[in-house]
């Protein structure tokens, strides 16, 4: 089987799991022996272009001429089975789609974000969940907001491409859905349910898990809707140390904040960006990794790398962060105060957890809301030990790259067989 991987790198200062998810991926594909033909572009290469390249810019998120040449190219020299997309953005474009059609050749797109519909791709919007360019022709909103690189301009720049772009996006043979929740979002843009898969990425396998150290770490971009705030305002509602140690990792523009809650409490400690060593250690060193997104977040790559470690999560009941620890959404329990009964993780029977605390098969989801995180915070400091066996099995049955790879190979298989009539 040979397949074209394209995808647009987000810049190296931006750390971006989904272009760390794309490195593995191709790894493991060529591992299980598939030839991998990477169409690769990087917004990196933007500042070096000469001006005759950079004078098409503008455009290039709607055509990109220069990409579509080389794709041309690559495909009659290579006949490929697939073409393999992930993101087009800003010098592939999703008319890649339309040149591999020409060819006759079938497209998979993995869906990582929610660009199909939001200018930003993020559904987040002035630190709160947005979603007002749904079911419109244009995205107005996110013009008037400036919600693309924070610019009128680009923004009408982005708009105007997923406008033009609605037929291109539902001539996609087979979307790939990381979670339940993009495979719902990629419904309600229009994708008829037959050809959606969900397929959640694999990271390779760290090896058996260290035992657990104390504590938890958070580890994100430090950007409002990562929810460090969140996190910061259930922590102080504990005194300082009763939780054990808070270790955040990351950068971003609430470095302040972390750099001030460090300084201010002795149980909380920044430890900047990492390099891999340095996260595989902060993981090791902790009982409990969070993700407290206050927005959609489709796949947090942090959680999967947590659960190959043997960790649980305690994460927010948003985007994909349920499906990831086998959770569903949190339900209201029918009665009200601290310590009513909600569902508990499969073998546990019923445990009394605070109001708007669930346990799932591999960790914690709860309210996006202080209160509720606070709630949950001793919750998932006693239940670690308990839970962490079950967060590495989660990871071998569901997110090992064996499991992945071969689930990706049978999807590719599927639509070489089969295209989508267009």
């Amino acid at each position: 089987m040979r397949i074209v991987v394209a995808h647009n790198r987000y810049r190296e200062a931006q750390p971006s799991g989904e272009n760390t998810i794309v490195d593995a991926e191709i790894a493991q594909l060529t591992a299980a022996g598939v030839e991998v033909l990477p169409f690769i572009r990087s917004s990196d290469e933007i500042p070096t272009m000469p001006k005759t390249a950079k004078a098409l810019l503008p455009i290039s998120p709607i055509w990109a001429p220069r990409a579509q040449e080389d794709l041309s190219r690559l495909i009659t020299e290579h006949r490929p089975d697939v073409l393999h997309l992930h993101n087009p953005y800003p010098l592939i474009s999703p008319w890649v789609v339309r040149t591999a059609h020409r060819h006759g050749v079938p497209v998979v797109q993995t869906v990582h974000n929610y660009r199909q519909v939001c200018s930003s791709g993020l559904y987040f919007r002035d630190g709160m969940i947005c979603q007002d360019c749904r079911g419109r022709a244009l995205g107005v909103p996110a013009i008037v907001h400036r919600c693309y690189r924070g610019s009128r301009a680009q923004s009408a720049l982005m708009a105007t491409t997923l406008a033009v772009h609605r037929g291109t996006w539902r001539s996609v043979d087979r979307f790939v859905a990381l979670t339940s929740a993009v495979a719902d979002h990629l419904r309600d843009y229009g994708i008829p349910a037959e050809r959606i898969v969900v397929k959640p990425n694999g990271i390779p396998d760290p090896g058996a898990p260290a035992p657990l150290g104390d504590g938890f770490l958070y580890m994100a971009r430090l950007s409002p809707e990562k929810g460090l705030a969140l996190l910061l305002d259930a922590w102080r509602r504990h005194p300082d140390g009763a939780l054990g140690p808070l270790r955040i990792a990351g950068d971003g523009e609430l470095r302040p904040l972390a750099e001030a809650a460090a300084a201010e409490r002795a149980d909380v400690t920044y430890l900047g960006p990492l390099d891999r060593a340095g996260v595989r250690a902060a993981i090791e060193a902790s009982a409990v990794i969070i993700a407290a997104s206050t927005w959609h977040d489709v796949l947090p790559t942090v959680i999967i790398e947590a659960l190959a470690a043997g960790r649980p999560v305690l994460g927010t009941a948003l985007g994909g962060i349920p499906y990831l620890l086998g959770a569903d959404a949190p339900r209201e329990p029918a009665g009200t105060g601290a310590a009513a009964v909600a569902t508990a993780a499969p073998g546990e029977g019923h445990v009394a957890l605070p109001t708007g605390v669930q346990a799932g098969e591999a960790g914690w989801v709860v309210r996006p809301e202080p209160a509720a995180m606070a709630a949950a915070l001793p919750v998932a400091r006693a239940g670690a030990a308990r839970l962490a066996p079950a967060a590495r099995a989660r990871y071998e049955r569901t997110f090992h790259p064996d499991v992945v790879t071969r689930r990706l190979i049978d999807i590719y298989a599927g639509v070489s067989r089969t295209p989508t009539p267009r």
